[in-house]
C-alpha cells in the first residue's frame, strides 16, 4: 500500500494489480479507509474517495468491482451517491455495501439498491467475509451472464450478445459520425454438407469456420458473433465501405483455402458469401435498415453463384 505523509492511503495508487478484483472504498473518515484497506489490501486493489462527487468520478473511471459506501458523509450522503451510480449506465450494476454506525436505514439503503451492510465498528472477519461473499455472487453472476451471450457450438458471442454490442456501436457512430460496417456471412449449401457429411461434421465445420474467424480478426473493436444456423454476423467500426469490402474478401478467400478436417482422416472444403453494408451516420439508417441492407447484400451474393462479397 502507499500512504501519505498522515498516514492515509493515496486515493487510487494502492495494489493496482489487474489480476485482482477492485474496491473502491467511500468515506470522510481516513481511518475507516485506512482500516478496510488493511483488512482487504492482501486480496483486492483499492480504491478510495473521501465524498461523494470524487466516489462517482472514481466509480466511473476505475469501474471497479465493488465498492463500499460510508452513509453519513457530509454534502452527498451514501444515498444519493448509489442514487446516481444506480442511473449512469456505466456503473449501475456494481454492487454497492454500505458502511454505517446508525443503527436503522437499512431498509432505505436496500431500496436504492445495496447489496449488504457493515456496520461500525468493524469486526474484521466479518468485514471480510461480507466482502469475498460479494465477489464471489459476482463471479457466479457474470458466468451466467457470459453463458447467455455465448454460443455453446462455436464459443463465439450468440445473437443477444450482437444485439447489445450493435447498441453501443451506433451510440458511438452517432457520437462521431465515424463509419460502420456489417458483414452477415452465409455458409453455402450448408444442409447440403450436412446431409453428405452428417450433422457432427457439420458442427466440426461450424467450428472450424468460427475460429477462422477468430484469427483473422487483429483488431479488439472487431465483433464477431453466430446469428443463428449456418449464418455470422461481423462489425466493423471505424471502417469505411471499401476497406469492409476488402476485409470481407479476404475473409472469403480464408475460408475458401481452408481445410474443414473430417472423422475419416481426409478434409472437406466449405465456402461463404457475405453481404456487407456501411453507414457513416445514424440518420443514414434504422438499426434495422442498416441490418436489411447487408441481408440484402447477402441475397445478392448467394444469387450471383455464392462465394463472394456484395455490398449494397
Amino acid at each position: 500500500m502507499f500512504f501519505d505523509k498522515t498516514g492515509c492511503i493515496i486515493q487510487g495508487t494502492m495494489n493496482q494489480d489487474k489480476d485482482k478484483d477492485s474496491i473502491l472504498i467511500v468515506d470522510d473518515d481516513n481511518i475507516s479507509i485506512w482500516s478496510l484497506s488493511v483488512i482487504l489490501g492482501d486480496d483486492y486493489t483499492i480504491y478510495s474517495a473521501e465524498n461523494g462527487q470524487d466516489a462517482i468520478i472514481a466509480a466511473e473511471k476505475y469501474l471497479p468491482d465493488l465498492i463500499i459506501l460510508d452513509v453519513i458523509m457530509p454534502g452527498m450522503d451514501g444515498y444519493a451517491v448509489i442514487s446516481k451510480l444506480k442511473k449512469s449506465t456505466k456503473t449501475q450494476n456494481i454492487p454497492v455495501v454500505f458502511i454505517t454506525s446508525v443503527e436503522h436505514g437499512e431498509e432505505r439503503g436496500f431500496y436504492l439498491g445495496a447489496s449488504d451492510y457493515i456496520t461500525k465498528p468493524f469486526s474484521p472477519p466479518i468485514v471480510k467475509y461480507r466482502i469475498d461473499n460479494q465477489i464471489k455472487n459476482l463471479h457466479q453472476l457474470r458466468i451466467i451472464e457470459n453463458l447467455s451471450l455465448t454460443d455453446q457450438l462455436t464459443g463465439l458471442p450468440n445473437r443477444r450478445s450482437f444485439d447489445l454490442r450493435l447498441q453501443m456501436e451506433w451510440s458511438r457512430v452517432k457520437r462521431e459520425n465515424s463509419p460502420l460496417s456489417i458483414l452477415i456471412i452465409d455458409i453455402d449449401k450448408f444442409k447440403y454438407y450436412n446431409d453428405s457429411h452428417g450433422h457432427q461434421q457439420g458442427d466440426v465445420a461450424l467450428q472450424s469456420i468460427a475460429k477462422a474467424f477468430r484469427d483473422v480478426l487483429k483488431r479488439d473493436s472487431d465483433f464477431i458473433s453466430r446469428w443463428g444456423g449456418e449464418e455470422f454476423v461481423l462489425l466493423l467500426p471505424n471502417t469505411d465501405s471499401n476497406g469492409a469490402v476488402i476485409f470481407a474478401e479476404h475473409i472469403r478467400k480464408h475460408i475458401e483455402d481452408m481445410e474443414v478436417p473430417c472423422s475419416n482422416k481426409l478434409a472437406s472444403k466449405i465456402t461463404i458469401s457475405i453481404g456487407v453494408n456501411t453507414i457513416i451516420s445514424e440518420h443514414e439508417n434504422t438499426i434495422e435498415e442498416f441490418i436489411l441492407g447487408a441481408d440484402t447484400a447477402l441475397y445478392e451474393a448467394k444469387d450471383g453463384g455464392r462465394n463472394r462479397v456484395c455490398h449494397l
